[in-house]
């Protein structure tokens, strides 16, 4: 590191930005191929983000007859956007970096039979682990160095990051590189979500300004069931639920996982819905409290047996993080539409392998674990190929302050929040509410488009948060309207039926001037249930 001026100066290989999972395996596979690595993360790499705090399940299959089914069931619920060259790399990188994992020494329980359980993973002990490992393969580690924005060289080609270092005062830094991953999750809007509130969609607008499309984000508006006053949601525990409604009476409905969407409209429509675990047999009951202790300690503290007590229920927005959009990837290294810059986990769509239905923990786990791969392999390899160039300066929305009776962080935030956290915003969606929200969302750009109001340095990267939210209720809002059907996530109460001829994926991009198009690049599908 040498220093010019008030600005800290870095060189590396491949700079990664991130510190969650595909962040991690993308920074260890660079390194790997015998690059420099530097990963600068928002928070302490390896305890911020949804994995860090609970964890997920893995979409972790052997080879043989049952990985080929398993890619055509998932093809076949996907609503015929999925790719099955991806989904067939997908899992056999993440099948192959798991048993380098258990090598590293990760604690895998071990069943009855002797041999490891792999189809989870515990987030505090594995995100420690890839910290650790990360660490031994000379990745340079630069914690609560929050990116504000993405250089590039005169040619367009993307070379490096700046931001601020939040325990230096706000100092800041630049790093310069042969070719960045972008690892920075989705986002939940800041909804309260276990763990998601590190993630607003900063990936999403370093990548845009620098020309990368966005793919998929139509399909951003997960919602997740959590005891009415707690914000964990883990809902496998609910495949053993009865719903009532608040007269106590049960909904016509299945039980279940199945029933959750019943219970979601519900919601969505205001009214109350209860829950009760009393499908549970049990034998599994202690089993349960075990595997999920959170979901649980909010009921216990509020004195109810979950077990036998309905209690009431809530949806919470998940967003981008459950959901499936995020930037478009343009070869298997994930490499993005703009050169030399690569996205891995949530930060990249992930419709290639799960569609237009949420990865829930289990796809997305996996994803991270094979993009992060992927795209630590293709940053190394495209970094080799590359020679100094000159910077071309820019100044993106946010960074410079705007004056004192600018919108502040907080009202710019608000704005964002309240055309995408509403159900009836994002979990049922028509034409005019969609056509409102997108105009109310383009005033919000046009008055903060000469910056807000002015924060202390080391709070310099709440802007640029407040911005990609906005931003990215913008990108949702406008792939929302262009795809007129119902279609996996994307629920429209005006137009219920899903219609053939949208059998493709839905680009978006642009800043001042929001665009979508379709995309040029169909989906790639094996069986025949999926085509029809």
């Amino acid at each position: 590191m040498t220093a010019a001026g008030d600005v800290d100066i870095h060189v590396t290989d491949v700079l990664v930005i991130g510190g969650g999972p595909a962040a991690t395996w993308a920074a260890i596979t660079a390194a790997e191929a015998g690059s420099r690595v530097t990963l600068v993360d928002k928070g302490y790499c390896g305890t911020s983000g949804a994995t860090a705090a609970g964890g997920n399940n893995l979409w972790l299959i052997p080879p043989g007859p049952r990985r080929d089914e398993s890619m055509r069931e998932r093809e076949a619920a996907a609503g015929g956007l999925t790719d099955a060259d991806w989904m067939s790399r997908v899992l056999s990188a993440s099948w192959d970096r798991i048993e380098q994992l258990a090598e590293w020494g990760y604690p895998f329980p071990v069943g009855d039979d002797g041999r490891q359980l792999r189809v989870s993973l515990q987030g505090p002990e594995y995100m420690r682990r890839m910290r650790r490992k990360a660490h031994r393969s000379g990745v340079q580690i630069l914690d609560h160095h929050p990116a504000t924005a993405l250089t590039t060289d005169t040619d367009g080609i993307v070379n490096g990051a700046r931001g601020i270092a939040r325990q230096d005062g706000g100092r800041q830094w630049r790093v310069t590189a042969g070719a960045v991953v972008l690892a920075t999750g989705g986002t939940a809007f800041l909804s309260g979500s276990f763990g998601t509130n590190v993630g607003t969609g900063d990936g999403y607008l370093m990548a845009a300004e620098v020309g990368a499309q966005l793919s998929g984000m139509e399909f951003c508006t997960a919602y997740a069931l959590a005891p009415e006053w707690g914000t964990h949601t883990k809902g496998r525990m609910l495949q053993w639920a009865s719903f009532y409604d608040e007269h106590g009476r049960p909904f016509p409905t299945e039980r279940g996982l199945a029933g959750r969407k019943d219970a979601q409209r519900a919601l969505a429509r205001g009214q109350r819905v209860f829950a009760r675990l009393d499908r549970a047999p049990e034998h599994i009951r202690q089993t349960m409290r075990d595997a999920q202790p959170n979901y649980f300690l909010p009921l216990d503290k509020a004195g109810i047996d979950p077990f036998v007590t309905a209690y009431p229920l809530r949806m919470v927005y998940e967003g981008s993080v459950r959901g499936t959009g995020g930037l478009r990837l343009t070869g298997p290294d994930c490499a993005t539409t703009v050169p030399g810059l690569f996205a891995a986990g949530d930060t990249a769509t992930r419709e290639l392998i799960t569609g237009a239905i949420s990865g829930g923990g289990s796809h997305n786990g996996s994803w991270a674990i094979a993009s992060g791969t992927f795209a630590g392999r293709g940053a190394a390899e495209f970094s080799r190929r590359r020679t100094g160039a000159e910077i071309a300066e820019a100044e993106p929305v946010g960074l410079r302050p705007g004056p004192v009776d600018a919108p502040t962080v907080d009202e710019v935030v608000r704005a964002a929040q309240a055309h995408v956290l509403p159900p009836m915003r994002s979990h049922l969606k028509a034409q005019d509410r969609l056509t409102e929200s997108a105009d109310a969302l383009a005033q919000v750009w046009r008055d903060i488009a000469g910056g807000l109001a002015p924060v202390p340095a080391r709070e310099a990267y709440k802007t640029r948060q407040a911005v990609a939210l906005v931003a990215t209720a913008r990108w949702i809002t406008a792939a929302s309207l262009a795809r007129t059907e119902t279609r996996g996530l994307h629920r429209r109460e005006d137009l219920p039926d899903t219609d053939h001829r949208f059998a493709h994926r839905i680009l978006v991009g642009g800043l001042d001037d929001v665009w979508t198009a379709p995309d040029p690049v169909l989906p790639q599908l094996d069986s025949a249930e999926a085509v029809a």
